[in-house]
């Protein structure tokens, strides 16, 4: 028995392609703005490439871009066949191929979904990433004179006064590395050779952080030496006071933006799957209606379209049915080559 049985005229039925043919192009533009989103997103995600750890992240964007181009080319062709429908010889060419198309039509939805998924659940390979990232970063700022690294010092002051944060994980993680390069240091000074010395590692670390860190809004002048130094500093505890530098990480920071973007867009690819989905079911029904017209040359009759020829259960089956014939027919062919080789002469 059919699923979801519908009766239709020869009016429902131009109705029907006329609809799904102005469907469609509105899905040509849907394909565009997923093209435009990924391309967007790709574009913000190479901005700040230096201090992300590996490629992985680019996944999202190049899903977002091929299946934007896919929705231009499938619905560009369908709405093609939703015009060539209205006349029964144009429609008689594209007969054949219409149920392998709306295989692939909904093959492509499915792809669709799970790329709107994946805009979702990306955040944790998206974390990772930054926080090694910006561990390197960090650890390359004071390579001025490096060649290959001497721009990630503007690079990492840029992104911390646009982002308003500090550090990895927060503003002590600077404290941990030697952010200022010896080209900068006096080794005829006792301070800096008692840094130094204190230092198992050699370096010069102080508990300081680079001047893109600290807030401009504050009222008090930027304390970005000896921040854990109370006597350092007039009327100044830095256990009590808040500090007049950015507080949150720029992993944090980072992660909230890439988050919120990717979770917009998973937001629009999924009313746009919608509409794809709604779409495919049109193009079913229209496929069905026109193949089940009673008399050819009579396109005024009656007709039913449906969604499914028999029940779920039943189409299951089918489905399984045709796999294991198939797996089966191609174990033939391999017998049949492995017979037909003859065994060289000794």
């Amino acid at each position: 028995m059919a699923l979801l049985k519908v009766k239709f005229d020869q009016k429902k039925r131009v109705k029907l392609a006329q609809g799904l043919w102005l469907m469609n192009w509105f899905s040509v533009l849907a394909g565009i703005i997923i093209f435009s989103l990924g391309l967007f997103l790709k574009i913000e995600l190479r901005k700040r490439s230096d201090v992300m750890n590996n490629s992985e992240s680019h996944f999202v964007p190049n899903s977002l871009i091929g299946m934007g181009v896919l929705s231009c080319v499938f619905n560009s062709l369908a709405g093609k066949i939703c015009y060539d429908a209205l006349d029964p010889a144009k429609y008689a060419r594209w007969k054949p191929w219409l149920k392998p198309y709306l295989a692939i039509c909904v093959l492509f939805n499915i792809v669709l979904f799970l790329v709107a998924l994946c805009c979702f659940l990306l955040r944790g390979s998206l974390e990772n990433t930054l926080s090694q990232g910006l561990k390197n970063g960090m650890k390359y700022y004071r390579d001025t004179d490096t060649p290959g690294r001497c721009f990630m010092k503007k690079t990492i002051d840029m992104l911390q006064i646009e982002f308003k944060c500090c550090g990895n994980n927060g503003f002590r993680d600077w404290f941990e590395i030697q952010w200022i390069s010896n080209r900068y240091l006096d080794f005829s000074s006792k301070e800096v050779k008692d840094r130094i010395k204190s230092n198992v590692d050699g370096r010069y670390l102080v508990d300081g952080v680079p001047f893109s860190c600290c807030n401009p809004s504050s009222p008090r002048p930027c304390i970005q030496y000896q921040i854990t130094n109370n006597s350092a500093h007039y009327s100044y505890d830095h256990q009590t006071e808040e500090l007049n530098l950015w507080v949150r990480g720029c992993r944090a920071a980072l992660l909230s933006y890439y988050s919120s973007l990717m979770n917009s867009m998973g937001i629009v690819t999924l009313l746009i799957w919608l509409f794809e989905v709604t779409i495919t079911i049109g193009l079913r029904y229209l496929q069905t209606s026109l193949d089940s017209v009673s008399n050819p040359e009579e396109p005024e009759s009656e007709s039913e379209g449906w969604l499914l020829e028999k029940s779920v259960p039943e189409t299951w089956k089918a489905f399984l049915e045709s796999v294991k014939k198939l797996g089966k027919g191609n174990q033939v062919e391999v017998e049949g080559a492995d017979a037909g080789q003859t065994p060289e002469a000794s």
